[in-house]
């Protein structure tokens, strides 16, 4: 489990890394007839939300499923 979450900051660094597009910024090719740009920004938001979902489901810290009363919601 632990290997597991390492692995999930591990590709939250990478999405910070990987963010800025700037070796497209000025390409002015076609993927599937839309700018390269956007095509890499739709794969990033992909695979952004994909970390986030297993982020949530892996790495999200149990007590924070307590209500007050320390009962479980």
């Amino acid at each position: 489990m632990k290997l597991r979450r390492r692995a999930l900051y591990a590709a939250l660094a990478a999405l910070f890394l990987l963010h800025n597009d700037l070796p497209l910024w000025n390409d002015a090719r076609l993927v599937l007839g839309l700018p390269v740009g956007l095509v890499y920004h739709l794969a990033f938001c992909a695979a952004a939300a994909l970390v986030m979902a297993g982020l949530v489901a892996w790495a999200w810290p149990s007590r924070l499923d307590d209500d007050e009363g320390g009962r479980r919601r």
